[in-house]
């Protein structure tokens, strides 16, 4: 399982998110460049269609890593709602190049390709988490890679996630809540699909990150 939050950042203040993360994480970004593709199956009598992610990680070295993933649905209950983070079942392996067009042999199709350009931090606060911020980039031609164009020009998606289980999930959404409780001046992260917009604080909270030039740990 994974507790997950997502945001919107406008791009002239990611770098006053990075200063704040920085200090807040205590560790180096790590540059991310991920190619991803969604596959989804084709519907069969008796079978609903499935959908899985190929991730290919480009900033690998010494050769690209490959990636599948299955995302479930997110946990049901009378306590689900209560829980501000998306807490979802997700399954994943490294593959190897092969794997697309296998895929596409077992009757996989391509829904859509993209390219995420920007850095993580991975940390432990209460947790371990991942906070990824990154343009997103349509590619015009099929793995074209390199003539990728960014859907939006003025805004990056902010992505905090972390591995859970059954038995301490409730405890991994606490500690990303109350991680999220310091980004709070500069964007508002909630489950994925409920849009927030721009926090109004973003413009002021970000001049200030960067009068200081840098972050402190807390």
């Amino acid at each position: 399982m994974e507790c997950v939050v997502q945001g919107i950042i406008e791009t002239q203040h990611v770098e006053a998110l990075e200063i704040l993360l920085q200090g807040l994480c205590g560790v180096n970004k790590k540059p991310l460049r991920i190619h991803e593709l969604c596959l989804k199956s084709i519907p069969i009598l008796g079978y609903v269609s499935s959908e899985v992610q190929l991730i290919c990680d480009l900033e690998q070295q010494p050769e690209p890593t490959w990636i599948v993933r299955y995302v479930g649905g997110a946990i049901r209950g009378a306590g689900a709602e209560q829980i501000c983070v998306l807490v979802r079942t997700m399954v994943e392996s490294k593959v190897s190049k092969n794997a697309v067009p296998w895929f596409y042999s077992i009757g996989y199709k391509l829904d859509y390709e993209l390219l995420r350009v920007g850095f993580s931090f991975t940390f432990h606060r209460g947790a371990p988490m991942t906070v990824t911020v990154s343009s997103v980039n349509k590619l015009p031609k099929l793995h074209a890679i390199d003539e990728a164009e960014p859907i939006t020009l003025r805004r990056q998606i902010v992505e905090i996630t972390a591995p859970a289980t059954d038995d301490n999930y409730a405890e991994v959404a606490t500690a990303v809540s109350s991680f999220c409780e310091y980004l709070a001046p500069l964007l508002h992260l909630s489950k994925p699909g409920v849009s927030t917009g721009i926090v109004p604080t973003a413009a002021a909270a970000a001049a200030s990150l960067m009068s200081v030039g840098g972050g402190t740990t807390v």
